[in-house]
């Protein structure tokens, strides 16, 4: 196939770029051009968020886009409308936020309520542009992705666990061990983009609820890391009492209260049914810190995200009381 990837060299996009050539597809990939492309793809250049920022786009036509924008809307709009009548299909990577956060109403199915359109946040900017995508001709599938791990994470989330358990010593796990997550790694999603040609409307692309647990996650990241870590088990309510934030400061992790049954129970029978498939943690796991001893300076990180973890004062306090 010919694919064209809006984006192809950060994290769910490269993944992406690196599959399809893997696989033997002609591949394009349209960026900024500030970091080294995929091996094997041709990369068009161009800002999306400038005037005539698309147009690197106005000629060649493709079988499939798979466009991983996550800011303003209008660029999605304006390239769905640009690519119509030159591309089969359109892929778009969004998200699980765009649901209406409801703790008493869980699993989120794909047909459960919507965020509020005009949401000023990043859950209104998905859900926006999934309603830009009708500028495109044909059909139109949207992944609602949930959390994403694995190679190449810009986030931090993974990277800051690994590199904890690395740096060993007494280290905070937040309870309870037995607590399922629910997640993707960014491999597993790549593999169902490129299957999921012809496919349209809109699928949760996660791993089913439980896949693995905070217990087994830490346990295996530690093993991978060298075994430097002593985890030390704290009920969650301590961990909150003592002012830590769930998922910013302990990554992955949530309570109750902070969203888990949002993030860590959705349905995703719909996506397993179309072929979704979910390696084992302990891959995500290794994969992941065989990734970060490539990179001398650390594992990259999103400016419009915010740093992920737990200072180092903070948890020797926990530790101690």
């Amino acid at each position: 196939m010919r694919i064209l990837v809006l984006g192809g060299s950060g994290f769910v996009g490269r993944a992406a770029a690196e599959l399809a050539v893997a696989r033997g597809h002609d591949v394009t990939v349209f960026n900024r051009g500030l970091h080294d492309p995929v091996a094997g793809v041709t990369t068009l250049v161009g800002d999306r968020s400038a005037d005539g920022g698309l147009d690197a786009l106005r000629d060649g036509t493709w079988d499939t886009v798979i466009d991983t924008w996550s800011a303003e809307a209008s660029a999605v709009g304006a390239a769905a409308s640009l690519l119509s009548g030159r591309a089969a299909h359109y892929v778009y990577v969004s998200s699980r936020s765009v649901h209406r956060w409801d703790p008493g109403h869980p699993p989120l199915a794909e047909d459960s309520p919507l965020a509020d359109v005009d949401d000023p946040g990043y859950a209104g900017d998905k859900l926006r542009a999934e309603i830009a995508t009708a500028a495109f001709d044909g059909p139109v599938l949207l992944a609602r992705a949930g959390l994403i791990l694995g190679p190449y994470e810009d986030i931090g989330r993974l990277p800051w666990w690994l590199n904890r358990l690395h740096q060993g010593g007494p280290t905070v796990a937040p309870g309870p061990r037995d607590l399922a997550l629910q997640y993707i790694d960014v491999r597993d999603l790549a593999a169902f983009l490129l299957d999921a040609a012809g496919r349209h409307g809109p699928f949760n692309v996660v791993s089913p609820p439980g896949h693995t647990t905070m217990g087994e996650l830490l346990d295996v990241a530690n093993e991978v890391t060298g075994g430097h870590a002593d985890l030390r088990w704290l009920p969650g309510e301590d961990i909150v009492a003592a002012g830590v934030q769930p998922w910013t400061q302990l990554p992955i992790w949530l309570t109750p209260e902070a969203g888990y049954a949002f993030m860590h129970q959705g349905d995703v029978s719909k996506a397993i049914a179309a072929g979704l498939s979910c390696r084992p943690v302990r891959d995500t796991v290794t994969a992941t810190w065989a990734w970060l001893q490539t990179l001398p300076g650390g594992a990259p990180q999103r400016a419009d995200r915010p740093a992920p973890g737990l200072d180092p004062q903070v948890e020797a306090k926990i530790l101690a009381s």
